[in-house]
């Protein structure tokens, strides 16, 4: 049959579907091609009907099922491509409509498309491509599922001219055109089948989609997600899909109201994102690498994403270990840029926001994990553990409260609340890992744990209730815990005994156990338990007797009758027995016992009669009213071993009933007491009644007759010494420790009268006046047996004098604070001592004619002892204001004992100003040496007034500093008639905290450092150098700078010989000034150290020039001072170059921090780094010149290895990886080279030379053997981090063609080899392995090429470096061939950061 001539007519439309329904074969008119048109024409005229989409889609899907018979015949395939061409235009015109009919229709299209002459299939794509802006949903979208075979085809066809460039050119039509919603949905869906797309058109697609997402429906995201990581398993640019898929639900959808739906869709997505990860691992190392490479990256979703890969097996350690090292960084990072001084503040003030972006998104993602996230609940608890157990790595607990952040141990506090209120199945696993943490981690991570437990108690007490079984398992291990754990452990648990009495009655049995164990710390522990469990249950009573009583007030009278608990003895009562036991115990558990007492009527004043009654039969034993030794201080001391000790700290029982009978109320001591057994519901006879009341008189009237037997007495009478029996060191011991607690005891004395001071009347004040100086002179004479400086190890069995219960609570206590003790005087009590001083001192004042008179008679007495008197009032001033920091804040103990401790700054200042102008000591001058005595003297007094000072303005600073800076400087009589224009200056500064400290430096400081340097004074001089900067640091930049500059001008204009006040000046001018300036002084100062120590060669100066500071008594000091600023510097560029790393991955990836390139902080930071590089590169030049001691010297060497170490990670960083363009070095980097070869490389290797002639020349002396062997270990480490430097110069100059060492010159010689041994070498080629030419035969690079080998490339290299046009616009080369392509990514190995020390040898040619 002719395909052009039929020989019978086309069938009808009607023909066709009967045909095909009856699976009759293809009648010989398909076959013909002028048949066509016809049978088109037949699609055309059903589609005009009523209701066409069941008509076309019956006549097409039958003249498709007759074509598939036979689509490869060519008159059919030609009908095919006809037929789906004409469909095509029917459905893009929107002439047919979009449904079920459709899509059967076109999917048997789409089985067929293979047999559709490839040159016909552009024509298709064309009116395909003309409906993508008109689809608006799923059906609208039905035709594309044409498109991705379409594309294949054409790229695979021989037959379709450049077909790759048609399929590029259709699918940048698509990435062109605005995509709805339905067209994105299903863009997605089908850009699995497209042909593979390149990366630049890849990410442009995944970038559209996420564009895009925003318009969507919630309920359309979770799948959407599914077929992203779908595309991103099989390698659909993984690393941007991944990144996509956490920035827009951290970031985008982060911003919309977080609703309950939002958050259900967002915890869907999370079930896809794990199961995902289980199916393909790569998916979970994306997310890791993305938290671990940017920061920004980190937001609510990435941290639930996180938690929930965590959950997959594989990335348990690895998930946990990313978050866990992204918010320390964070933290390390803002720690870092506060404190440091030249980085910008906008950098500062992004590594705020850092830190508060890290919590805000721990703290979400955690209270978001009840909506459909529940599967990251255990992981929640395992991080907040594992973040609880890294407070110990870093100390961030400054930062608490500072900026609003929260601190790495309460963002974990918090964020374990809040899953312990939100799960109720979570709180189980909470109570078992504090248990297990607590008995099996270290007692500085244990005490955490607690601090944990502390909070859910106090906040959650109720529910902790059902848990009190598994917290009296914890209790059993009581006395084998840490005593400081287990101390805090019962102090954890307390809010919880108020509602649990089995809880309740569980402790004290322990507590009983305890007390009988052997170990003194567990009884020491004990005891502090009973004290928190009295003082407890007295404060709870408090409490609700206060309640009771506000609810009682509006209450019925047959309400009112109801008691809100129930009334028993109490638990001071009920432990009494256990209390009694404590006093047998050694010194320091009563003294635990004796301020326990102290609190609890200092709570409960009402209860001071019952305490009375406890401790006088004790005291009793000590004190004999009858006898002619009242005081046994004998019976206080007890001997093993050979050796006294105190077992009875009676001047502890003695301070503490002091303090206890000034808290009863006056004159109502009988009413006090009565009420104290008044409530436990019965009242006293009269004859009990009087019994009872007499303990408190007793206590009084025993410390009385204590103060006159003690004045009256010979001390050897009260000590009971025993002339036979018992060796004489014994003998010397005992007595040690008997003036030991006398001494004790006088201060306690002294503290009651100087308390009766500020009531008496000016004749009843005299008297004390004389009887507190009367005390004194014991005390002064009982110096030489107490022997202060050493009797902290053998005065107390157990400890010295102990705040034991208060140290025991502060875990961070330091060894020195921990032999201190609670002061004996109260700050109002050493404030009337001072006041009493000043009058004692101020001769010149005015009196009554009565007082002077009286005053008179007392005189000779007075100024006998008055130099006494002021040793004994500022040796205790200064151990008072030391002892302040050993009770904490909420101690009750703090406000009784010290108060407002700022009241001390103004009579200090007082008689700093006496003593600076020499007062009269001693009225009675007859002799000439008693004035280079009373000089002396002097000295001595201005010295601890100073040191006095200083360690008050050190407490206050971070309290209430403004106020006693206030107080100093309204007082200040010192004057400087130069400072009066800043003064005026500085009394306009706004803030009152900077106004107080820049007034106090002008008025006081900087004038009494002029009067004490004029007068040689260097010690106290040293103490206003450390004063200025201490309180310096905290003013801005500008008034910082002034004092930094005045700093300076003293170094200009003194010649100070004393070493430690040199020292102290030149920090004071360096510290001060801000940078650049303060390496600016550092560079002057090492010049002219120069000159005055000398070098090599040449004659050293007596003094230098310009720094008449810098002498030949001082140089060594100064330049120990210089030199470790410049090492604080290097500490500081480690941090700054990872930084530095990080901000160079960021841009590789094409992520710009900053549109505006040249304004960006991070290229401010690259250059303040390079800068001061280049000022480290000048201090050192001039300390490699010198001739330094042996020490010296070999710190400059260890520093300049580690300073060149930096150095080489620098060159690297500017060493472009693989695929990434290549940037030319900034100018700032090419000085920094330049200056570093010229002025430094050099000087050293002379440097070294020098030092190895001095060892050969010295070799035989004693004792050099060990430093030449420590310096033959710096010396090979300083050369090969030198020439490490130098290897990636030359990397860098290949890449750039600028030659960066020009100036550089090889070491002449050396007297080692560096090896590498088989590890290493492996090591070096696995990172060589991707490199180009530009880094063949790295290791041997050093060796083999100098600065002479880039000679042609002179010229180019520095006209293009200095050019304008490469400082405001670095131009890209070509690629780079550089090693630091994949493996840049990482930081180098430490097995090739440490090779060195292990595989530098002697060379042993030249051995």
């Amino acid at each position: 049959m002719s395909a052009t001539a039929p020989t019978t007519p086309p069938p009808t439309d009607s023909d066709i579907i009967r045909l095909a329904q009856s699976c009759a074969p293809i009648p010989s008119s398909l076959l013909s091609t002028q048949s066509h048109p016809t049978l088109l024409s037949y699609l055309t005229s059903r589609s005009q009907s009523p209701s066409p989409s069941q008509p076309v889609s019956d006549y097409t899907l039958s003249l498709l099922s007759l074509i598939s018979q036979s689509p490869h015949t060519h008159s059919l395939s030609t009908l095919l491509s006809s037929l789906l061409l004409s469909y095509t235009r029917l459905f893009t015109s929107f002439q047919i409509p979009h449904d079920p009919n459709s899509l059967k229709t076109l999917q048997l299209f789409h089985t067929l498309l293979p047999h559709v002459p490839s040159p016909h299939l552009p024509q298709i794509i064309d009116p395909i491509l003309s409906i993508l802006p008109r689809i608006l949903d799923s059906e609208n979208a039905q035709i594309l599922d044409l498109l991705p075979r379409c594309l294949s085809l054409i790229r695979s066809s021989d037959e379709v001219e450049r077909g790759g460039n048609v399929v590029n050119s259709v699918i940048d039509q698509i990435l062109e055109i605005n995509w709805s919603k339905g067209l994105l949905i299903k863009m997605v869906s089908i850009v699995r089948d497209f042909p593979v797309l390149d990366k630049l058109r890849a990410r442009e697609f995944v970038d559209k989609v996420f564009d895009g997402m925003s318009s969507l429906d919630l309920q359309d995201l979770p799948s959407l997600v599914y077929q992203l990581l779908v595309l991103a398993s099989r390698g659909f640019v993984k690393k941007d899909v991944v990144e996509g898929i956490v920035m827009f639900f951290g970031a985008k959808m982060g911003r919309k109201k977080a609703s309950s739906i939002v958050r259900q869709v967002e915890g869907t997505v999370l079930l896809h994102v794990n199961f995902a990860v289980k199916q393909d691992p790569s998916l979970g190392q994306e997310v890791m690498g993305l938290v671990k490479s940017d920061l920004r990256a980190f937001n609510h979703f990435t941290v639930a994403v996180l938690l929930s890969v965590s959950r997959v097996r594989k990335f348990g350690e690895a998930s946990m270990g990313a978050l866990k090292m992204a918010i320390l960084t964070a933290y390390r990072d803002y720690k870092f840029a506060k404190d440091c001084k030249w980085i910008p503040d906008d950098m500062k003030e992004e590594y705020l926001q850092n830190v508060k972006v890290v919590e805000k998104a721990m703290l979400r993602a955690v209270h978001e994990s009840n909506y459909g996230r529940e599967h990251i609940v255990p992981s929640i608890l395992q991080f907040a553990f594992v973040l609880l157990e890294s407070v110990e790595e870093g100390n961030y607990k400054e930062l608490c409260n500072l900026s609003g952040v929260l601190g790495i141990e309460e963002l974990a506090i918090q964020m374990l609340k809040a899953i312990f209120v939100a799960h109720d199945m979570a709180r189980n696993e909470i109570i078992e890992q504090c248990k297990f943490r607590i008995l099996s981690l270290k007692p500085e991570q244990s005490m955490v744990i607690i601090r944990l437990l502390s909070n859910l108690t106090q906040s959650y007490p109720y529910p902790m209730l059902e848990h009190v079984s598994r917290l009296k398992e914890l209790l059993d291990y009581f006395t084998f815990m840490h005593d400081k754990v287990a101390a805090q452990l019962v102090t954890a648990l307390l809010p919880l005994i108020k509602f649990s009495r089995d809880l309740k009655d569980y402790t004290i049995l322990v507590m009983r156990k305890a007390m009988f164990r052997r170990e003194d710390t567990i009884r020491l522990a004990a005891t502090n338990a009973v004290i928190d469990l009295i003082l407890a249950e007295k404060q709870s009573k408090k409490d609700d007797l206060l309640s009771f009583q506000e609810s009682s007030s509006q209450a019925s009278s047959s309400q009112q009758s109801e008691v809100p608990y129930n009334v028993r003895g109490g638990l001071f009562q009920e432990l009494s027995g256990l209390l009694q036991r404590c006093l047998y115990q050694p010194a320091n558990v009563k003294e635990v016992m004796y301020h326990g007492l102290v609190k609890l009527v200092l709570m409960d004043p009402s209860s001071g009669g019952a305490v009375f009654d406890f401790l006088l039969p004790h005291f009793l034993h000590f004190f004999k009213e009858d006898a002619d030794v009242q005081l046994g201080i004998s019976c206080c001391i007890k001997s093993e071993s050979g050796k006294a000790y105190v077992e009875e700290p009676l001047d502890c029982l003695l301070s503490c009933v002091s303090r206890m009978l000034l808290l009863q109320p006056n004159g109502k001591t009988e009413k006090a007491l009565n009420s104290s057994w008044a409530c436990l519901g019965f009242s006293l006879s009269q004859e009990n009644e009087l019994g009872r009341s007499s303990s408190a008189d007793t206590f009084y009237s025993s410390i009385l007759k204590i103060r006159k037997s003690l004045r009256n007495q010979n001390i050897e009478d009260i000590f009971g010494q025993t002339q036979d029996g018992g060796s004489s060191s014994f003998e010397d011991n005992k007595r040690k420790c008997s003036a030991f607690v006398l001494s004790g005891i006088i201060e306690v004395l002294v503290n009651a009268i100087a308390t009766d001071l500020d009531k008496a009347s000016d004749r009843k004040k005299l008297d004390l006046e004389k009887e507190i100086i009367q005390f004194v002179e014991i005390h002064h004479s009982l110096d030489k047996d107490t022997c202060f400086s050493s009797k902290s190890t053998a005065v107390r069995k157990g400890s010295t004098r102990t705040p034991a219960h208060d140290i025991l609570n502060n875990i961070n206590s330091s060894p020195k604070e921990m032999q201190a003790r609670v002061s004996f005087f109260t700050t109002s009590t050493i404030y009337q001592i001072l006041q009493t001083l000043l009058r004692l001192l101020d001769t010149d004042s005015s009196h009554n004619v009565e007082a002077s008179q009286l005053h008179s008679q007392s005189t000779s007495k007075t100024s006998k002892c008055s130099s006494e008197f002021i040793s004994f009032v500022l040796n205790e001033s200064l151990s008072h204001i030391k002892s302040s920091i050993l009770l904490r804040n909420e101690d009750p103990l703090r406000t009784l004992i010290y108060g407002e401790i700022k009241m001390l700054g103004s009579p200090l200042l007082k008689l700093i100003s006496l003593f600076k102008s020499g007062p009269k000591l001693v009225m009675d001058q007859k002799k000439k040496e008693t004035k280079g005595k009373k000089d002396v003297g002097r000295r001595e007094y201005l010295h601890l007034a100073l040191s006095c000072l200083k360690e008050l303005i050190m407490i206050c600073s971070n309290s209430d500093l403004t106020g006693l800076l206030e107080d100093m400087v309204s007082i200040s009589t010192l004057k400087d008639a130069d400072l009066n224009i800043e003064c005026e200056r500085a009394s306009r500064i706004e803030d009152p905290h900077i106004r107080s400290i820049e007034l106090f430096i002008l008025k006081t400081l900087k004038p009494l450092f002029s009067e004490l340097l004029a007068l040689s004074l260097f010690g106290e001089v040293e103490i206003i150098c450390d004063l200025i900067l201490m309180i310096g640091r905290k003013l801005p930049c500008q008034l910082r700078n002034s004092h930094g500059a005045w700093a300076i001008s003293v170094c200009k204009n003194n010649e100070i010989e004393n070493t430690k006040a040199g020292k102290s000046v030149v920090t004071l001018a360096i510290c001060l000034s801000s940078p650049p300036n303060d390496l600016a002084i550092s560079q002057d100062m090492a010049r002219e150290l120069l000159q005055v120590i000398g070098s090599e060669g040449d004659a050293p100066e007596e003094v230098s020039q310009i720094y008449p500071t810098i002498n030949h008594q001082t140089c060594s000091v100064i330049s120990s001072c210089i030199l470790h600023i410049v090492e604080s510097v290097v500490v500081d560029m480690d941090w700054a170059i990872k930084k530095l790393k990080t901000f160079s991955l960021v841009s590789q990836k094409g992520i710009h921090l900053n549109q505006n390139s040249e304004e960006s902080p991070e290229l401010a930071f690259e250059e303040n780094l390079y800068s001061r590089a280049e000022a480290v590169v000048k201090v050192l030049s001039s300390f490699v010149s010198m001739s330094l001691n042996d020490t010296q010297a070999e710190f400059v060497l260890r520093l300049a290895a580690r300073f060149y170490k930096h150095l080489a990670k620098m060159s690297k960083l500017r060493i472009a990886p693989k695929g990434c363009q290549q940037i030319f070095p900034s100018l700032k980097f090419q000085k920094l080279v330049e200056v570093t070869c010229k002025e430094l490389t050099i000087s050293l290797y002379i440097f070294v030379e020098i030092m190895q002639k001095k060892q050969q020349a010295n070799a035989n002396k004693k004792g050099i053997i060990n430093r030449i062997k420590r310096e033959n270990r710096c010396i090979p480490d300083l050369i090969f981090q030198i020439e490490d430097y130098e290897k990636y110069l030359i990397q860098l100059c290949k890449v750039t063609k600028v030659n960066l060492l020009r100036h550089a010159k090889r070491s002449t010689a050396r007297d080692f080899r560096i090896q590498l041994n088989e590890e290493s070498r492996e090591e070096e080629e696995e990172e060589n392995a991707p490199t180009s030419e530009a880094n063949h035969d790295n290791e041997n690079a050093v060796e083999n090429e100098s600065a002479e080998d880039l000679d042609d490339n002179e010229g180019n290299g520095s006209e293009r470096a200095l050019s304008p046009d490469y400082i405001n616009n670095p131009p890209a080369v070509e690629d780079s061939g550089s090693d630091n392509g994949e493996g840049d990514d990482h930081p180098p190995s430490a097995k090739r950061l440490k090779r060195v020390n292990r595989v530098v040898e002697d060379s042993e040619d030249e051995a």
